[in-house]
């Protein structure tokens, strides 16, 4: 990427509150027209460092820029360059679609002729025209979504940041929105989303940082994290909790590798080798020489929670509370209201 410029820069960014270090020195860099996923639990400190970047929160440490500009010595002029879209769709629930982006677009200062073309223009890209005319508190969840996703580009900003914007969707919203994303990003704009799926950042990400308890504790493709995880799992559900030893001893000899136990003692998983298939070929006959009976088998791609436990030893869901970005969580609700 050498002579791309820099869209956002994070050096040593730092947050506290009171006895809770939200970040700790968080190194970020984007290039133009790249998508950055920053990949975490709940509590990792991506919301944390979303908001320093976007001026809602001013870091203790450290130092950003947006497009160039200072985020400490000049916020206005950051948030002239940036769209975001928060946790909670910011949209006013009873104003229209076509009137919540007219609105925006008025804020922004383009004129009423040149917001209403803009909040047109909008309704269409974001399939979102059938509903323009109604009150925005009668929408589905991925409706409210894109229009708070519509909203952050009406000023047709070089930088968005998206802080998991696919939270609570259903699979369907969800795959709406990665069509828009990456709709976004093939247009030239430059994206820092923040997500708690592998499979998101994944699809939509040039790169991805890690974070827990506000550390970079990786970085990388997604192909690169998940050689570091052991790519592709294997997982067992035998029908007998007493097989469960030879279960456990065929996978060991086969992957390798650990093998995790479910609480109920019969869901079985393990990191399979250099190939996936032909592991799960030896497992089954293993377990075939065995006389372990299945009742499912498959293979899987990495998740969160497998990244977690190969750079941290712990799972996602074992990551401790960040109070402070749960304490963000409830401001940026009343901002949302």
């Amino acid at each position: 990427m050498s002579g791309t410029p820099l869209m956002i820069r994070a050096s040593g960014l730092t947050k506290r509150y009171k006895t809770v270090e939200a970040l700790r020195g968080l190194d970020l860099e984007v290039p133009e027209g790249k998508v950055l996923a920053l990949l975490g639990p709940n509590g990792a400190g991506k919301t944390t460092a979303v908001r320093c970047l976007t001026t809602l929160l001013q870091p203790d440490e450290g130092s950003a820029e947006v497009a160039g500009v200072d985020v400490l010595a000049d916020p206005v002029g950051v948030r002239a360059k940036i769209g975001l879209s928060g946790q909670y769709a910011a949209v006013d629930e009873h104003l229209t679609a076509y009137e919540n982006l007219v609105m925006i677009g008025r804020l922004y200062h383009l004129g009423k002729p040149a917001a209403q073309q803009r909040a047109r223009d909008l309704l269409d890209r974001f399939d979102l025209t059938e509903f323009a005319d109604r009150p925005a508190k009668t929408y589905s969840g991925g409706q409210r979504r894109r229009l708070d996703l519509a909203g952050a580009l009406v000023a047709q900003p070089p930088v968005i940041v998206l802080d998991e914007p696919t939270t609570g969707l259903d699979v369907r919203s969800r795959q709406q929105m990665w069509e828009v994303i990456r709709d976004l990003v093939s247009g030239g704009t430059t994206l820092l989303l923040t997500t708690q799926y592998l499979e998101e950042a994944d699809r939509l990400a040039d790169d991805i940082v890690v974070i827990d308890h506000g550390l970079a504790i990786a970085r990388g493709t997604a192909d690169e994290l998940k050689a570091r995880t052991g790519g592709e799992r294997i997982e067992v559900v035998i029908a007998d909790a007493e097989d469960r030893d030879a279960a456990i001893r065929v996978l060991s000899e086969v992957t390798l590798s650990d093998v995790r136990v479910g609480d109920n003692g019969r869901e079985l998983t393990a990191a399979a080798g250099g190939s996936g298939a032909s592991d799960l070929l030896r497992v089954l006959q293993g377990f075939e020489r065995e006389t372990v009976t299945v009742l499912d088998v498959g293979l899987r791609r990495p998740t969160l929670d497998d990244v977690f436990l190969a750079l941290t030893g712990h799972a996602a869901e074992d990551a401790d509370s960040d109070a402070a970005d749960a304490a963000g969580d409830e401001t940026e609700k009343e901002l949302a209201r």
